[in-house]
């Protein structure tokens, strides 16, 4: 049971000073060639290196406690392509690229997040790039997006990444939120299935596809067309497009069965993540 400290539940205000600490120590860590070398690493699968990466990073949570302290800071329209380009634009006015330094801003504004969001209220409606949401869900979107970026910076500086079970749980109720918004229209179009998504060791949850219109439950259907069985970490992995389907399923990490068990690698290119 997760226990509450206020707006946000203890284990998640933990999680989210825990990676934003962890994220700091990869930035930090002892590497050859100088920290001018280590900024300018590319960063695997993506078109920026760990400086422009840690940059990203450090103004996204500084844009998140903005948000969490009640200010509207239009980021795009939620569209992936508009996001990318919103991102772009600030990494173009932010010229700062050391890891170390980068490092002290991701922590401090991840503190800045927790100080803010609890002088909001529980009900509160927060306006955020990917749409309307509780103060809580925003706390769940600063740790999914710290998570996805923080495994970029570990994989490109040779570190452990910051992903656990515990963590990817806490992120469920901005998944829940944002799958429905981040669905791809071509990939949906046509399509009804009813999914089953169980992390293994831990929660399951429901999600329907009625010819393009995407829906999450957080419990399974009792009748699901194809039942997806995968490691935690795996699915948010694949969740913000950091791996591929089919690795993973060979590596037994993730399992389909039902009706239609086909369905199963085809369930995460249904989404786009932003």
């Amino acid at each position: 049971m997760q226990r509450t400290a206020g707006v946000l539940t203890e284990e998640l205000a933990e999680a989210i000073r825990g990676t934003a600490e962890d994220i700091a120590k990869v930035l930090r860590a002892p590497q050859g060639g100088g920290v001018g070398h280590r900024g300018g690493l590319p960063v695997p699968r993506s078109v920026w290196t760990v400086g422009e990466a840690a940059a990203h990073l450090a103004q996204a949570n500084a844009l998140m406690a903005d948000l969490a302290a009640g200010h509207e800071r239009p980021y795009g329209d939620g569209t992936p392509g508009s996001l990318a380009e919103a991102n772009e634009r600030a990494l173009a006015g932010f010229a700062e690229r050391d890891p170390a330094l980068l490092a002290d801003m991701i922590t401090a504004q991840a503190e800045a997040f927790l100080d803010a969001v609890e002088r909001r209220r529980p009900d509160e409606v927060l306006t955020t790039p990917l749409g309307t949401m509780s103060p809580a869900v925003l706390g769940s979107y600063l740790l999914t997006h710290m998570l996805g970026h923080g495994y970029d910076l570990a994989l490109a500086l040779g570190r452990p990444h910051m992903a656990d079970a515990h963590r990817v749980a806490l992120t469920l109720p901005f998944m829940f939120v944002a799958m429905p918004r981040v669905a791809d229209p071509a990939a949906v179009a046509g399509l009804t299935a009813a999914f089953a998504v169980r992390l293994r060791g831990g929660p399951a949850f429901g999600v329907t596809v009625t010819d393009g219109e995407v829906r999450v439950a957080p419990e399974p259907p009792a009748r699901p067309d194809c039942t997806i069985l995968t490691d935690p970490v795996a699915f948010h992995l694949l969740a913000l497009g950091r791996l591929d389907p089919w690795p993973v399923i060979a590596r037994g990490k993730a399992l389909g069965w039902g009706r239609k068990p086909w369905l199963a690698p085809r369930f995460p290119r249904l989404f786009r993540a932003p």
